[in-house]
């Protein structure tokens, strides 16, 4: 038996029966515009720090200056950037991945052959940007939202393909193989 060739990007399928092996399909963070300001932050305090260093009057004002600006960035840049990284989103062919937390990891997964359905909405803010907020729902667990991420409707479109892929393979597996026509017939 040949292997069926996969027209218009869309993967070839397995042999009935075969492994299927779990692939990669995407993976991302929020979209970045949300560092924005941190990133503002650290230019302008970088500029005061740079203007004002060695021009205060009393050589310990130079250490409040910094102390300062060490709390100022901690608070305004480095959480928020902390913040950011430790959300990451991961889309293979079997299901969907959610994890957050820097030190204690926080997972949640779900599998496209269970099905879900997939809400986008976006913003004015988000359209611009081409970002969008996706909430995966199954009627059963929590849903799982995917807030702000970049192009959103491309990833709409790997999801619906996903679990239109997976449903396909798990109703063609559910089904008994025919049989050989040369093969002896079952005995009961």
């Amino acid at each position: 038996m040949t292997q069926p060739i996969g027209y218009g990007g869309r993967p070839i399928t397995p042999a009935p029966g075969a492994p299927t092996p779990e692939l990669r399909v995407a993976r991302f963070r929020g979209h970045a515009r949300r560092l924005f300001w941190s990133a503002l932050v650290l230019i302008a305090v970088a500029g005061a720090v740079g203007y004002f260093y060695g021009n205060l009057p009393a050589p310990f004002q130079n250490w409040m200056l910094l102390l300062a600006a060490a709390a100022i960035l901690l608070v305004a840049v480095v959480l928020p950037f902390a913040a950011w990284w430790s959300r990451t989103y991961l889309i293979t062919t079997r299901r969907v991945i959610a994890r957050r937390g820097l030190f204690r990891r926080a997972t949640r997964e779900l599998e496209h052959v269970r099905g879900y359905s997939i809400d986008l909405r976006r913003g004015i803010l988000q359209r611009m940007w081409g970002a969008g907020t996706l909430t995966l729902s199954n009627g059963v667990d929590e849903p799982l939202r995917m807030v702000d991420i970049p192009s959103a409707e491309l990833v709409h479109e790997v999801l619906v393909d996903q679990v239109e892929v997976n449903q396909i393979l798990a109703h063609r597996d559910a089904q008994p193989l025919p049989l050989a026509p040369d093969s002896p017939p079952e005995r009961g």
